[in-house]
């Protein structure tokens, strides 16, 4: 019922506690695919995990906190975008996005967090977006250049992961700068 088209063939919606079935099918596609990429906790093993990590996301929505929605591309959950932090007292809020390879290449990442974008600027009247991404993930660096966010810095070695310390870059756009792009 809430949708909208990010082409013909595929729509973001919000992702709900009643799709946890489709989001643990999901996840057992792209989990080891995106493992790597983001936070330990929002990769699920299975149907309870599914559970608890839209749980998770619906009482912080609840609280206008942050927010998640899924990629369907041909009837298919696909892979999402999110906030992942949404302070409006503060105007600020971090943009994310995780996508199974299958769907990887069309756009709908950088489509899905533009309207994203354009609801937290517009509707909400937030005054910063952040992104944040390790430093050698080359996908997200450039949906974080294509949605005209700038490279603000580089926290060396605070993402752990099979061993190694990785870096991560912080990418930000304000709304001003988003106003003069749309």
């Amino acid at each position: 019922m809430f949708s909208l088209p990010l082409r013909d063939d595929a729509q973001l919606r919000p992702l709900e506690l009643w799709h946890a079935e489709e989001f643990a099918a999901h996840m057992d596609r792209a989990r080891e695919h995106i493992r790597p990429w983001v936070g330990p906790t929002f990769v699920t093993d299975d149907l309870d995990g599914a559970r608890a990590t839209l749980r998770r996301y619906a009482e912080r929505q609840a609280a206008d906190g942050a927010r998640l929605f899924g990629i369907w591309l041909d009837g298919v959950l696909v892979g999402g975008v999110l906030f992942a932090e949404f302070d409006a007292a503060s105007g600020s809020c971090e943009v994310g996005c995780w996508l199974e390879p299958a769907a990887e290449g069309r756009g709908l990442v950088t489509e899905a967090c533009r309207a994203l974008l354009d609801w937290a600027f517009v509707t909400r009247g937030m005054h910063r977006a952040e992104w944040e991404c390790r430093a050698d993930n080359e996908r997200s660096s450039a949906v974080a250049e294509r949605l005209g966010m700038r490279l603000e810095g580089v926290r060396r070695e605070c993402w752990p992961y099979g061993g190694v310390r990785h870096d991560k870059q912080l990418w930000a756009i304000l709304a001003r700068e988003w106003r003069a792009r749309r």
